[in-house]
């Protein structure tokens, strides 16, 4: 029988990346990316262990952006460009972390989906 020699996989380098930060009212979910838009890490408040109304809190915004971050600096990352979205009450607690865990921020974008005019309207009822 032939051994056939496993290649050895190396660990990517990403120095500058995307983080997207995706704030509902239930849950919020952080997925930081190169700037190719390949998945580095990714954290979610239920991933956590927050249940229920927890997950839409501040402090697991807090806790969900260091897990991803952290996960992400062991890669090597840096520099990271932030993007909003959606409602959420875990928005700004999210962004200051990221600058406390010492990654340089240097944009926030707020990507959240507007309706221009929305969906056309039922037709009216008449009697």
């Amino acid at each position: 029988m032939a051994k056939s020699k496993k290649k050895k996989k190396e660990k990517k380098t990403v120095y500058v990346g995307n983080v997207y930060i995706q704030a509902t009212f239930n849950n919020t979910i952080v997925t930081i990316t190169d700037l190719q838009g390949n998945a580095v890490s990714w954290a979610s408040a239920g991933s956590l262990n927050f249940k229920g109304a927890k997950k839409s809190t501040p402090y697991a915004a807090q806790t969900t952006t260091e897990a991803a971050a952290k996960k992400a600096i062991d890669y090597g990352l840096q520099e990271i460009n932030v993007f909003v979205k959606g409602p959420g009450v875990g928005r700004e607690s999210a962004i200051r972390t990221l600058g406390t865990l010492g990654l340089k921020v240097k944009s926030i974008k707020d990507i959240t989906p507007i309706p221009h005019n929305g969906c056309r309207p039922r037709k009216s009822r008449r009697v």
